[in-house]
């Protein structure tokens, strides 16, 4: 088991290696040449800058009984596909039975930007946001040790 973070605006890296070696599980951090990452105890790869290049160098990396960590829908939702358990920086995990309504959510606000309707930013991120992702992931890594 690999734990995947797709690091493009990811408020969890540090968390995330912190859990991942008190567990002993390798963690690949994903980024392009615009969000470059490192940090000691994981691998990273940067990937051309454009729409998606890391989303599916992740994808293609990515193996059954995997942990991603990201805030996109739709590379949840390929991950799912692969059999990966993925969560999100707040703790959600995505899971079959809420990522077609996270999706649909996704492209109704797709459809408002389109439509000139900005969407309120995201709030400042709390202590509890950090306490439920660490918690989930924790979950998660209990189950596959």
């Amino acid at each position: 088991m690999t734990i995947l973070i797709d690091a493009d605006g990811c408020p969890v890296v540090d968390l995330t290696l912190q859990i991942a070696k008190q567990f002993g599980v390798p963690v690949i951090i994903l980024c392009d040449t615009s969000h470059q990452i490192e940090r000691e105890g994981a691998q990273t790869m940067v990937f051309d800058k454009g729409i998606d290049s890391v989303d599916f160098a992740l994808v293609n990396r990515v193996k059954p009984g995997d942990v991603v960590v990201t805030q996109d829908y739709g590379l949840a939702s390929m991950c799912l596909a692969k059999c990966a358990r993925v969560l999100n920086q707040n703790g959600l995990e995505y899971t079959a039975d809420n990522i077609d309504a996270l999706m649909l959510r996704r492209y109704e606000n797709k459809k408002l930007l389109r439509a000139g309707k900005h969407p309120k930013g995201s709030p400042k991120r709390t202590k509890e946001q950090n306490v439920r992702f660490a918690d989930t992931l924790e979950k998660i890594l209990n189950c596959n040790h």
